[in-house]
């Protein structure tokens, strides 16, 4: 008889942030399948908790899938856990889920902590529908294209950025999702719980040496249709010039590209628009 794959959350920061069933869960398996053996261990010991691991993480799933899967059909117990939150959100948990689903293993989830859902709770926006990205491309071409598609989004929608990247993001998404409120959400359940909110363009005045993971919020666009996020208006796109250049981010010509990638259009109409300004004002 094949064993059983649990996939139990595990808390996001405060380590009291886990169910009694995940934590019986976890004594029981025969293996759990971490995705950090020193982060999971933190938690582990602080349960007292003494049950066998193994790493299971982007670097090893190919080969790690398979041996997991051999085990479950063995009649091995296995527990999914990520270093923070649900399994499958931007980790391989959902492979082990998809393969273990294909042999006939039984699956049962144990819910619990998600750094999308609280982040969505604190926000104050409206939760239905609501759509989660997970992470931007690190290249910029390649994030740029991904943030365009990704801020068409009507309805509330979240994603995840590194501290290093979290400033050149909002920078590129600032023409995009223009006025519209989000919130970055850092530090969720610890002692440095932190909840920014107001634009793209806001916040970047206000990120200095950014730490810990981000979880981005972005609240409905005003405009009922999806491509109007798109089109951003002259005014919008002078603005974000100005902002570039006057606080010493980008030069001149720089933020005229990041201006016309960021609003699709190209750096001749973006140039047309900030002369048509400057005869206006």
């Amino acid at each position: 008889m094949s064993g059983t794959l649990y996939v139990v959350a595990t808390p996001i920061g405060n380590l009291e942030d886990i169910t009694l069933r995940a934590l019986r869960v976890l004594r029981e398996v025969d293996v759990i399948a971490v995705e950090d053996t020193r982060r999971t261990a933190r938690l582990l010991n602080h349960h007292g908790i003494s049950t066998r691991t193994i790493s299971f993480h982007a670097h090893n799933a190919r080969s790690r899938v398979p041996q997991l899967i051999g085990r479950l059909q063995g009649g091995t117990s296995v527990a999914l856990v990520t270093d923070a939150g649900t399994p499958g959100i931007s980790d391989p948990g959902l492979e082990l889920v998809q393969a273990a689903i294909a042999t006939g293993i039984a699956v049962d989830p144990v819910p619990g902590a998600s750094a999308p859902l609280t982040a969505l709770v604190a926000s104050g926006f409206p939760m239905v529908p609501f759509t989660l990205f997970g992470f931007p491309p690190h290249r910029s071409k390649a994030r740029i294209s991904w943030l365009q598609g990704v801020c068409a989004t009507d309805h509330t929608f979240s994603f995840f950025e590194a501290p290093h990247r979290i400033a050149a993001t909002l920078t590129e998404a600032a023409v995009l999702l223009g006025s519209r409120p989000i919130i970055l959400a850092r530090e969720i359940t610890k002692v440095h719980q932190e909840f920014m909110r107001g634009t793209a363009s806001d916040l970047l005045e206000h990120l200095e040496g950014p730490r810990g993971e981000f979880t981005v919020i972005v609240s409905p666009s005003i405009n009922t249709h999806k491509d109007n996020v798109l089109k951003a208006s002259d005014e919008d796109v002078v603005r974000e010039f100005w902002r570039l250049t006057e606080t010493g981010r980008a030069s001149r010509r720089e933020a005229v590209r990041l201006v016309a990638e960021g609003c699709g259009r190209s750096s001749k109409d973006v140039y047309s628009a900030i002369e048509r300004s400057k005869k206006l004002g």
